[in-house]
């Protein structure tokens, strides 16, 4: 008989065993959740590349609240990513799926926000709420779906990711700095820029005027925990200096300083946190200014190559231009600042821009420091820098006004926007419209073609698919062309002669009358001229400029280049304000 409040022994025996197997197994399977992490993208800035509607925005996914979730469009691909504010080291993301998930998916880190680095990948996605480990640095992180596992998109209740600001791996062995923008506060000649140490060629160098102090920075793109920094001097080196770092470029903490300097080759432990980091000479060792062969900036976390992928065009205006609060401050005029736009068809690594002799990718350098100018022009290339893919936009820059515009004055090469700002609030985009940037090349030529007369349809078969050329330089339109004189009659009948060719071109009679050009282009030259600057009335009839209505048609606010007088009464795709802080360029495809 067992006495009541006693176990007897055996009892006693297998519930000890018991509570010691459950306790055992508890402490084996059950691990503090998160326990040496924190969650870091609640409440951060997200962005998508699309999203479903108003009601789905991408915020909804870091908001916490599993009750609001970020939905995207019908189709592959898709992502969803999330600014931590630093670079971080990511030890898990945890993906809280609607009934709308993701089969196929990758999460991947940046630094930037253009270069990503895949730290997991799946074929096999089963939705649900999906915990996964990952070893990784960066301040983005995101989440890109390539292959849905509905007919819908791609839908999360929450988008969590775990990690420690300042997190490494490491010292990298990467040079964080080479190809990144560098700026100086003065060079010996041009052919010492900044840009030279940077540029991974041992064989170029910065160089300084022969004052003290002087500096050198570089702009690493976006925030990371600076280890160490090597110095390959040139004979002019620096005897004190200090390594300092900023988030600003504005305010700056040193990390190493020295007044013994000796030249050559100095690597530098340090350990600071900033998007820029520069070396500040105080006294030079020689007679000349600093000079530099090489500035190489090294962070903590993994020194895998990172693979570029594709950039998807955002769908709606906000997203469009990206988060704008990283643009670094100008030291120059205005800080230009190149977006691939080109719906994944290009990576950051094949989106080229050129000017004035310097050509580079946008994964290299996304940023130019534009100084003062006359009459330039800036080129864009896709796939390689000489690749018929092509298109510009052109400016004058003074010392304290931008000047400038898209246009489709010769023809059409890339579908390109540009969005000015300037410190006082002006804020003023023009350009291809968000719907023209989402649609595929093709589908952008067909569209022309279903939308203008018949006499224009051949200006996008010509040269196809590369160019869609203005009609004024179409043999169609020109002397013996099947429409040379498409243009004659209703000019004389207002008492202008002038070829058709040269009405397209505002050329010969009419190259100094942008009245009667714009009036003739537009179909309004029979009008009093008191009528002519009223656009609800261009383009109502035959003849008139209809490869310029196409690009007016499908141009942001409907303002477009397409002839040389098409400023007249403002319709062109002209921007120009006093004081600019930052120009984005948006090329698409």
């Amino acid at each position: 008989m067992i006495q009541r409040g006693r176990p007897a022994p055996l009892v006693a025996a297998l519930a000890a065993l018991l509570v010691a197997v459950l306790a055992a197994y508890t402490a084996i399977t059950v691990p503090a959740a998160h326990a040496a992490s924190t969650l870091l993208s609640q409440g951060r800035p997200a962005t998508a590349s699309s999203v479903e509607n108003a009601g789905t925005p991408a915020s909804a996914a870091v908001d916490g609240n599993t009750g609001t979730r970020w939905a995207s469009q019908f189709s592959d691909p898709q992502w969803l990513q999330v600014d931590l504010g630093a670079s971080a080291g990511i030890t898990q993301v945890v993906l809280n799926w609607e009934a709308a998930y993701a089969k196929s998916f990758q999460i991947q880190v940046s630094n930037d926000a253009s270069t990503w680095t895949t730290v997991y990948s799946t074929t096999t996605g089963t939705g649900g709420t999906q915990t996964i480990n990952v070893t990784g640095t960066g301040r983005y992180v995101r989440v890109y779906g390539t292959a849905r596992g509905t007919a819908y998109g791609y839908s999360l209740w929450e988008f969590q990711v775990y990690g420690t600001i300042g997190g490494s791996g490491g010292c990298g062995t990467a040079n964080a700095a080479q190809g990144k923008t560098a700026t100086a506060s003065s060079t010996e000649n041009a052919g010492t820029p900044a840009s030279a140490a940077v540029d991974g060629n041992a064989g170029t160098r910065w160089s300084s005027a022969a004052s003290d102090p002087q500096w050198l920075q570089v702009d690493l793109g976006a925030s990371a925990t600076i280890c160490q920094v090597v110095l390959t001097w040139e004979a002019a080196y620096g005897k004190s200096f200090q390594i300092q770092v900023s988030g600003n470029a504005s305010t700056w903490t040193t990390v190493y300083s020295t007044t013994t300097g000796t030249g050559g080759t100095q690597t530098l432990d340090v350990t600071g946190t900033g998007r820029y980091v520069r070396v500040y000479g105080t006294a030079r060792g020689t007679a000349y200014g600093y000079s530099l062969w090489e500035f190489a900036v090294r962070t903590t976390g993994t020194t895998t190559t990172p693979t570029p992928t594709p950039t998807i065009t955002p769908t709606d205006p906000t997203s469009f231009w990206g988060d704008t609060n990283g643009i670094p401050a100008a030291q120059n005029v205005v800080m230009v600042k190149i977006l691939n736009r080109t719906n994944g068809k290009y990576p950051d690594s094949q989106v080229y821009w050129s000017y004035n002799g310097q050509v580079h990718s946008i994964a290299e350098q996304p940023y130019f420091d534009m100084p003062v100018n006359s009459a330039g022009r800036m080129y864009f290339y896709l796939g390689s820098p000489n690749s018929q893919y092509y298109d510009f936009i052109e400016f004058t820059v003074g010392a304290s006004v931008f000047n400038g515009n898209t246009t489709r004055v010769d023809a059409f090469g890339l579908k390109l926007a540009m969005r000015l700002h300037a410190h006082d609030g002006y804020d003023v985009s023009v350009g291809e419209d968000y719907s023209t940037f989402q649609e595929d090349r093709a589908a952008t030529f067909q569209r022309f073609i279903n939308e203008v007369p018949a006499e224009f349809k051949p200006l996008a078969q010509v040269q196809a698919p590369y160019r869609i050329p203005a009609p004024g330089s179409y043999s169609g339109f020109r002397a013996g062309g099947a429409n040379a004189n498409y243009f004659s009659s209703y000019a004389a009948s207002v008492g202008i002669s002038a070829a058709t060719s040269d009405i397209f071109g505002c050329a010969a009679s009419l190259a100094n009358d942008p009245g009667n050009c714009a009036a003739l282009n537009r179909h309004v030259a029979q009008l009093p001229q008191s009528q002519w600057s009223n656009p609800s009335l261009y383009y109502q009839a035959a003849p008139a400029n209809y490869y310029a209505k196409f690009w007016h048609d499908h141009a942001i606010n409907h303002l477009a280049y397409g002839f040389p007088y098409d400023d007249y009464a403002g319709q062109s795709s002209f921007v120009s304000h006093g004081n600019p802080q930052w120009l984005l360029v948006a090329v698409g495809w």
